[in-house]
């Protein structure tokens, strides 16, 4: 167990989703750190994340939130975050300025760029989403292109070890086959891939059925 989780205390809650990339940040997150947890589904289908116990927990209805011992977070960099400043060690999200930022960086990434792109081509194949799956595969290229060439130099996103900002875009970015999306043109992205699922506890997300090429 963490060295940092004070003996005696409860599981830490996670309110999510097994399908959910921004639900298994925080899981991972959990697991790399060595932190008890408890999963709780959120029955998205039937609006449980929009009643007002949920509400409570995150006023804009949204998972993963976690509940560690009476302290509520809700978005799933901001659990990173804060996972990282209490239980983890320097190396998760560094306190010097320029190591900070680099992580900063790949978190705005995470919320942006990987939203927009993996992310959003997954929500179309998988659930039917009515979003513009063109423009986000081509933003899926135009983010795998440069995170391409990034990786062929770094083992890591934001440094030599793994840190935050590795744990914020695997998820999607692991899962983009089940976007329509073929990782085999970048081995350097694979390769990281493969560096942060050969960490100790790792945990990855259930996979969905990829579709069938057209």
């Amino acid at each position: 167990m963490n060295k940092h989780f004070p003996a005696g205390n409860k599981p830490v809650k996670l309110y999510g989703l097994p399908v959910s990339g921004h639900a298994h940040r925080a899981e991972l997150m959990l697991a790399l750190l060595d932190i008890p947890y408890e999963k709780i589904d959120v029955d998205l289908m039937n609006g449980a994340h929009k009643a007002p116990d949920f509400l409570n927990l995150n006023l804009f209805g949204q998972i993963p939130v976690i509940d560690d011992n009476g302290d509520i977070v809700s978005d799933s960099t901001a659990v990173l975050v804060y996972l990282a400043k209490k239980y983890g060690d320097g190396d998760w999200l560094p306190d010097e300025p320029l190591g900070a930022a680099q992580v900063q960086r790949w978190l705005s990434v995470a919320s942006n760029e990987v939203f927009a792109g993996p992310n959003s081509a997954r929500l179309v194949k998988l659930f039917g989403m009515p979003l513009d799956y063109e423009a986000a595969k081509t933003k899926t290229e135009n983010l795998f292109a440069t995170m391409e060439g990034h990786l062929q130099a770094n083992d890591f996103l934001a440094g030599k070890s793994i840190s935050i900002a590795d744990v914020a875009c695997y998820t999607y970015i692991s899962h983009v086959p089940e976007a329509g999306v073929s990782l085999e043109p970048y081995p350097a992205i694979s390769a990281w891939l493969a560096r942060v699922e050969a960490q100790p506890r790792f945990v990855g997300m259930v996979r969905s059925p990829e579709p069938e090429a057209a």
